[in-house]
């Protein structure tokens, strides 16, 4: 017989295609009550397979009595029930992968895209407005100086494409890194009043939660840019929206919030501002090795062998 599987949320669909050939696959978000399904449908259940955002909780590790292991779509996050998995010796894998050039190029992209308008003029040839007069401008990168805010590997990716655009960088985090040759900041507002946009690619830590605020905003200025590819909870976001409603700051562009999958309705209503579904590892390239993964540790732990990517805690992003 197949090994029973549980897959908690939909996924990559050749993945979740891949896994329904090798294995019976229970789809827990197919339950009208998830308590009831795992109770009457998943006793023989031995692998359960998640993502970084949807997790898995105790409640499900405790529903699952032959459950052997948690395989993750992408890094497990603090929703993930390591210590219950640890006790009951469930072993947790993730999806290691490369996403430090895609999530730079997004970055790049974010910034291009809220500096020259371009999802605001998209909307204007839409709206049929072109024949009325032409699209307000909007400004070059050439010449301008972006501070990175954390310059980890995406940072500096991030820092030598902007360079390539004719962009002087300089970076800000904890410390200076010894083998950077781009000015360092220690302050970030002192950064924020240099630079005509900031780019966050920093961890959320304790230190960094919250820290752009409203007198980040303010140092950066009418004429400034934000773009955050990092975590959301980095930004204050009703600092943002006040900033971007007031013009405080000239715009922005997001590929993470609060409170996802939702973003704030305000957000939704400003021409200055550009929002993205945390799309900055979302490549058909990457959820095609994550899936590898995925169905290379279970078929690992099913075969009784050490499977290729345990991971023992969350990732440090989250």
């Amino acid at each position: 017989m197949k090994p029973e599987i549980l897959v908690l949320v939909p996924i990559y669909a050749p993945t979740l295609a891949q896994l329904e050939r090798e294995y019976t696959v229970h789809k827990l978000w197919t339950a009208p009550d998830a308590g009831v399904y795992l109770k009457e449908r998943c006793a023989g259940v031995r692998g359960v397979v998640t993502t970084g955002l949807a997790g898995c909780g105790r409640e499900v590790v405790d529903a699952l009595p032959r459950l052997e292991i948690i395989t993750s779509f992408g890094s497990p996050r603090r929703n993930l029930a390591f210590e219950a998995a640890a006790q009951r010796g469930i072993v947790v894998t993730h999806t290691p992968d490369s996403i430090t050039d895609t999530v730079a190029d997004l970055a790049v992209g974010l910034l291009i895209a809220v500096m020259r308008r371009i999802c605001e003029s998209d909307r204007y040839v839409r709206a049929g407005k072109w024949p009325d007069g032409p699209f307000p401008p909007g400004r070059d990168l050439s010449g301008k100086t972006c501070g990175i805010v954390g310059l980890g590997k995406i940072g500096r990716s991030v820092a030598s494409r902007l360079e390539v655009f004719g962009m002087s960088v300089c970076y800000q985090g904890p410390s200076r890194k010894a083998n950077a040759t781009w000015p360092y900041h220690a302050d970030l507002e002192a950064i924020a009043r240099e630079s005509d946009c900031l780019v966050v690619t920093c961890a959320l830590t304790e230190q960094t939660r919250g820290m752009i605020d409203a007198r980040i905003l303010e140092a950066l200025g009418p004429d400034g840019y934000l773009v955050n590819v990092a975590r959301g909870a980095i930004v204050d976001e009703r600092a943002l929206v006040s900033a971007l409603k007031n013009r405080k700051i000239a715009g922005a562009g997001l590929d993470v919030f609060w409170n996802e999958p939702r973003a704030p309705a305000e957000l939704m209503t400003l021409d200055n501002a550009v929002l993205l579904p945390h799309i900055g590892s979302t490549t058909l390239e990457i959820r095609e090795e994550r899936g590898r993964k995925v169905l290379a540790n279970l078929g690992a732990c099913f075969a009784g062998r050490v499977v290729p990517n345990p991971v023992t805690r969350p990732n440090n992003l989250d």
